[in-house]
């Protein structure tokens, strides 16, 4: 599914030029479950923006389901986005004047899907994630873990191939990250390929795998499966 090689990426701070990611070699198969875990400034998210099409290698190259990344133009990047990745972020990113149903409906209105059909959808993902109930319940009348399951919802919307994980729990209390973290058990039994950015390393052990980033590297030997 996802086939990385020898990645590169630069930024440029004034006159000094930083490799942020470092000759990255990453293969992630369908139905995974990968954590990347590594401390602020490791790389992970330079990484993640790159897995999501949010950004391109410099050098290397990013294979996704057959297609090579860094070939596409910008209007191809922006499909692979809308129909392929699902996105989850730490701050949830729920646009306040919309419920629940809405918010979940809106990468669907881009697809140019009728809204029969894209609210066929919005409520069927939102009782997956167990909000039933809370359909026409705006952002502000939902607990934080209430908002990222709505979040989850409108990831799962498009039916993407895989969900990308921002931090999910970077905003949560303890238990409402394990419920979360619960919820994403649930969706990668079901066979959903899931890649989750944490700094947590108590929340990267609850996937299948973990890949440990340092100053742009994958460290060599950090490698692990569940229950080593």
């Amino acid at each position: 599914m996802i086939e990385i090689k020898n990645l590169c990426k630069y930024y440029t701070m004034g006159d000094t030029k930083i490799k942020a990611l470092d000759n990255i070699n990453l293969s992630i198969s369908e139905n995974e479950f990968v954590s990347i875990v590594g401390p602020s400034g490791s790389g992970k998210s330079t990484l993640m923006n790159i897995i999501g099409c949010l950004d391109v290698c410099d050098s290397g190259y990013y294979i996704l389901n057959g297609i090579n990344i860094n070939e596409m133009s910008e209007s191809e990047l922006a499909d692979v986005r809308n129909k392929q990745i699902g996105f989850i972020f730490q701050n949830f990113n729920l646009l306040p004047k919309m419920n629940a149903v809405e918010n979940v409906e809106v990468p669907l209105l881009y697809r140019g899907i009728s809204e029969k059909k894209c609210r066929e959808r919005a409520m069927e993902c939102l009782e997956k994630v167990k909000l039933k109930g809370r359909e026409y319940h705006r952002p502000n009348q939902l607990s934080g873990g209430q908002q990222q399951r709505e979040a989850i919802a409108r990831a799962l919307a498009g039916g993407p191939k895989i969900i990308l994980a921002d931090e999910p729990t970077g905003a949560l209390d303890r238990k409402t990250s394990e419920e979360i973290m619960g919820t994403m058990k649930e969706l990668h039994k079901n066979g959903q390929t899931i890649i989750l950015i944490t700094h947590d390393l108590k929340v990267a052990k609850q996937a299948k795998r973990i890949v440990s980033m340092e100053d742009g590297k994958l460290e060599d030997g950090k490698l692990y499966m569940e229950g080593d």
